[in-house]
């Protein structure tokens, strides 16, 4: 299978791209990077600069919309959301023009989305039918995000959208901002910590990614997270526990407010989302639970 990766040199990206290598696939990556630094992230991968050089006449099996700048960095200015709306929709929408054009379409998009989809929902228990609580930016995106991607069945495509997770894995994601922290005895739960973390070891999402480019039956939203979601508090003791210290410096919620605005939400809100669509299809997790999955993450 002929694979058109975008985000491919991402954290979740060049984990994908080189278990779909290992497999077999031929991976086209889009980035602006040179080729020689693409390949040293990715593989052997073949490299597109811009979606500008697609043409009707490009053909891929199958696409897989990872792209986006860092939801977590700099405050989120006007400038900024800009910025973060660009690199997920506005990329999207241009994707699917270039699907609309294209002489044979790809078969499947698996595009990108997270749990911030459904808003701050408190100790709601989500599904992948749960309805969203339309409030704050990063929901508004997300939504705006799987719409885009949607608009790709109308040319025939099986479209599937991942409502990801808090990704733990080595060298990335949101264990690469905790751990020094932590680390260093300086970590505590965010708030009151009663807010829900729902979460995925990355290994598991590579998976799931791969089933839902493989198995024809399947199309709509997926939540892309294990089915234990830990609250704030919880996991603040679980990760403490596993490196042995200590873990008793709370962060206020008016401190994250009022240092990171609103892109505090990231931070504060809550999500207790299952993966009710995945289970049903047989989709089995290796890494179920927050210890087991930090307990592997921790080893390297």
């Amino acid at each position: 299978m002929h694979v058109f990766i975008t985000g491919g040199t991402g954290f979740i990206g060049r984990a994908l791209c080189q278990s779909l290598l290992a497999q077999g696939h031929t991976l086209t990556v889009l980035s602006r990077r040179p080729d020689a630094q693409v390949q040293a992230i990715c593989g052997q991968v073949g490299v597109v600069r811009a979606l500008a050089e697609l043409t009707p006449t490009h053909r891929f099996d199958a696409v897989v919309n990872l792209a986006g700048e860092p939801i977590f960095g700099p405050p989120w200015t006007e400038k900024r959301k800009t910025i973060l709306w660009d690199s997920r929709v506005t990329l999207t929408e241009r994707l699917v023009a270039w699907i609309a054009q294209a002489e044979t379409k790809p078969k499947v998009l698996v595009s990108g989305s997270a749990v911030g989809y459904y808003g701050d929902q408190g100790d709601q228990i989500l599904d992948e039918a749960s309805p969203p609580v339309e409030k704050g930016f990063g929901q508004r995106l997300c939504a705006a995000w799987e719409a885009a991607a949607s608009a790709a069945e109308e040319h025939g495509v099986r479209v599937c959208r991942l409502r990801t997770g808090l990704v733990l894995g080595r060298d990335g994601g949101l264990l690469a901002r905790m751990l020094p922290i932590f680390k260093l005895g300086l970590g505590g739960r965010l708030g009151g910590g009663r807010q829900w973390m729902s979460w995925i070891h990355l290994s598991d999402h590579v998976r799931i990614t791969q089933t839902l480019l493989g198995d024809d039956r399947l199309s709509g939203p997926f939540n892309a997270c294990a089915p234990e979601p830990v609250t704030n508090a919880e996991f603040t003791q679980v990760l403490a526990r596993l490196i042995k210290r200590p873990a008793c410096l709370p962060v206020p919620a008016l401190a994250i407010r009022l240092a990171l605005g609103e892109m505090g939400e990231l931070l504060l809100s809550s999500q207790r989302v299952y993966p009710k669509r995945l289970q049903e299809a047989g989709f089995a997790f290796q890494f179920p639970t927050l210890e087991a999955a930090l307990k592997e993450v921790l080893a390297a």
